[in-house]
């Protein structure tokens, strides 16, 4: 069983920049492929980055891409979303899930996730 925590969110104007962070419980997050989701009111769910166990292993929503950067360290069992040149578009409750792998490689549906953190709100104000 795993349990995710986020933190970061918060009220930022556009052009500016949030670093979120995902802690997760357990020894065993380095076998984890990590990813962060977002949904936007009345929207559904989608995806935004993911990261396998190398940190080479990355990929991202073509929205983020350039702008967001995802990271983790596995020594402290967290997984870490750096946002900058934040839009208004980027207003979304912010998600992180982990999924089992065994081999490295990213998880990009989200279905496939097994775990889920109770989500951290993000505005970007105009």
């Amino acid at each position: 069983q795993v349990q995710l925590v986020e933190s970061g969110g918060g009220l930022v104007q556009a052009g500016g920049s949030l670093r979120l962070s995902c802690a997760a419980s357990g020894r065993t997050f380095s076998s984890l492929a990590m990813g962060w989701f977002r949904q936007a009111p009345g929207k559904e769910r989608e995806f935004v980055a993911a990261i396998g166990w190398s940190r080479r292993s990355t990929y991202y929503a073509d929205s983020v891409k350039g702008r967001f950067t995802i990271s983790r360290d596995n020594a402290k069992n967290t997984v870490y979303l750096q946002m900058n040149s934040l839009k208004p578009e980027d207003t979304a409750v912010y998600y992180c899930a982990a999924d089992f792998i065994f081999y490295d490689h990213v998880v990009v549906n989200r279905d496939e996730y097994d775990y889920w953190g109770q989500g951290t709100q993000v505005t970007v104000s105009s």
